[in-house]
């Protein structure tokens, strides 16, 4: 059965949050931090993982990735990690 993870990066260097989803948070986070060559994360380099959940359904954590891209999931964010 595959597990679904839903996680929140930050940048203490630029204050930056990220929200993401995978059902490999290793090779992800590898990605984010060296491995990609463009996209939004690596102008914000480097990253730490502040949060991370996980799913046994992909609909349920795609939901709660969604939330977190909300203006009530970036409050929640900002009240939880700073």
């Amino acid at each position: 059965m595959d597990e679904f993870v839903v996680y929140i990066l930050y940048s203490k260097k630029y204050d930056k949050f990220y929200k993401g989803f995978t059902t490999n948070l290793i090779d992800r986070f590898k990605s984010h931090n060296s491995l990609a060559t463009k996209g939004y994360t690596i102008k914000y380099r480097p990253w730490m993982v502040v949060h991370v959940e996980f799913f046994n359904n992909k609909s349920d954590a795609l939901k709660r990735e969604k939330f977190f891209k909300t203006g009530a999931g970036r409050a929640w964010i900002r009240k939880n990690y700073l």
